[in-house]
């Protein structure tokens, strides 16, 4: 491959700053070998691998407090800027292995949570959220992936990103699950005081992970740094990039109405799929009459399907992007997104089942109420033998459950094949965008700052559900998530031309599919 490159000798073995603020930039009259090709693209398969062990999920589960689950998002919304900081001046390779080493320590003390005598819960919750603070490194890679790839491999290198992510995601559940196999005893190693059961297994198996990419980045890893156009640079730091273009460059800036456009379509993105993903289970359970359990292993196998639907549609995007461009199948993918949550909106007579309990003689009576919009009838349940029941159906101290249609199920299904495609669509052209609006400069801080609005996203995203869902109902709720699509389409709109690469907005290549 003939791509215009400094010398793979000299780069790989470059310091990280060049002496006496020389330029760090390559001649166009040097040629990238195949053996510095390989090198970053080795490097580039080892960010894939990282991003992969990051969004192996081993602690998440359903049955976990509300506040454990935003532990993380809140450890990894704090980290994400620290680490993008870092990694702008020093090597990356040092925040890559501070934070993963973070999260291997954090898998261990989760393992040895059972310990104390008392208080286990907050050492849960600091366990929790020191993932999230290891997972900052996603930024880190990403910006790695940004700054190593030129615009016409940019896409397909964060679609492959992406798409490594969600298929961590994917595996997490299924870990867990195969690690119930283990059982609740498991086995005790009583020298260090470790249980190795259903439990603890799976963080475990994480800390080993964790520890395998630590010796994968000091094995393989090797720093890279090319321009827009696939130029090199010899070192990776901002203060020497700053340097570098101290001349020509010097009125070249970053268009700060694109970033900041691309960051609240990026927030908006996050929370729109993080409320889907925290609906998914009251609304079964008012809708259908499902139990708890039910809604929850329903739900999980619906969410491992759209996983799968998202690596199909991370690697479409690939195709798709060098015909129509990112900003058009980021405006189609909100646009599906908008589709999805339409259908969700409650149509027709059908009122769900009410839930309505009664408490006599140690006894539970469960009336429930069904019907249309003109007529209910009354349906009066016999107590288990056991005194002890789920009640079933849509709580009457939700009020919206006495006027609100109930969603089909296959509305349901429908909103979900189209919510799982639009979301990977915009999240992945979310970043290819960011990172060539950003230009050829180190994006560590910039991809901090997005990652956290993400996790930010994830952390209001309950919120909105158990405040506006339960009180008002899917109807107010699925309304106002659609009036923040149309909201951010003519944000698009607004912006669209300003959402370009670096590159071309200052004439250096033109405008193809960008």
């Amino acid at each position: 491959m003939a791509v215009s490159l400094v010398d793979p000798v000299e780069d790989l073995e470059a310091p990280l700053l060049t002496p006496n603020g020389e330029s760090g930039r390559s001649h166009d009259d040097t040629m990238e070998t195949l053996q510095h090709y390989n090198s970053r693209w080795r490097s580039i398969r080892i960010m894939y691998l990282t991003m992969f062990f990051s969004s192996v999920d081993k602690t998440a589960d359903a049955s976990f407090l509300g506040w454990i689950i935003a532990a993380y998002s809140i450890g990894q919304m704090i980290a994400s800027p620290f680490f993008g900081v870092w990694s702008n001046y020093r090597p990356r390779r040092e925040s890559l292995v501070v934070s993963t080493s973070i999260s291997v320590a954090a898998n261990c003390l989760y393992a040895y949570v059972h310990l104390p005598a008392s208080h286990n819960k907050y050492y849960m919750v600091v366990a929790r959220a020191l993932v999230g603070f290891g997972a900052g490194n996603v930024a880190v890679v990403r910006s790695y992936v940004a700054g190593a790839t030129s615009l016409t491999e940019r896409t397909g290198a964060m679609a492959n990103t992406s798409a490594c992510q969600a298929v961590g995601f994917i595996l997490g559940p299924v870990l867990q699950t195969l690690f119930t196999l283990i059982g609740e005893k498991g086995v005790t190693w009583k020298i260090i005081k470790l249980q190795v059961n259903m439990y603890t297994a799976p963080v475990l198996f994480g800390a080993l992970l964790g520890i395998i990419n630590i010796v994968l980045i000091f094995a393989v890893f090797r720093e890279h740094r090319v321009d827009d156009a696939g130029r090199p640079y010899r070192s990776i730091n901002f203060e020497t990039e700053e340097n570098d273009e101290a001349g020509e460059d010097s009125q070249e800036s970053v268009d700060l109405v694109a970033v900041v456009s691309a960051n609240i379509l990026f927030f908006v993105i996050l929370f729109i799929f993080a409320v889907f993903e925290t609906i998914a289970t009251p609304l079964t359970m008012d809708m259908y009459s499902w139990t708890r359990k039910q809604a929850v292993f329903i739900n999980g196998l619906i969410l491992g399907a759209i996983g799968i639907e998202s690596v199909f549609a991370f690697l479409g995007v690939k195709i798709l992007s060098k015909k129509t461009g990112e900003r058009a199948i980021l405006y189609g993918g909100l646009v599906i997104i908008l589709i999805g949550f339409f259908i969700l909106l409650p149509w027709g007579n059908k009122l769900p089942n009410i839930q309505w309990e009664e408490i006599k003689n140690n006894s539970i009576t469960t009336t429930a109420f069904t019907g249309s919009l003109a007529s209910f009838w009354r349906v009066q349940m016999p107590p288990p033998s056991n005194n002890i029941t789920e009640a079933t159906g849509c709580p009457i101290v939700q009020s919206w459950c006495l006027h609100t249609p109930v969603i089909n199920l296959g509305q349901y299904i429908t909103a979900d094949i189209l919510i799982g495609l639009g979301y990977p669509i915009c999240n992945v052209m979310s970043y290819t965008l960011y990172s060539k609006i950003l230009g050829p400069r180190p994006q560590g801080i910039y991809m901090g700052w997005l990652t956290a609005c993400g996790s930010g996203a994830r952390i209001l995203g309950p919120v909105f559900v158990s405040q506006l869902y339960t009180h008002l109902g899917p109807r107010w709720a699925f309304s106002l998530i659609c009036g923040i699509v149309v909201l951010s389409l003519l944000l698009l709109e607004v912006v669209y031309k300003r959402l370009v690469a670096f590159s071309v907005r200052y004439g250096r290549l033109q405008e193809q599919s960008c």
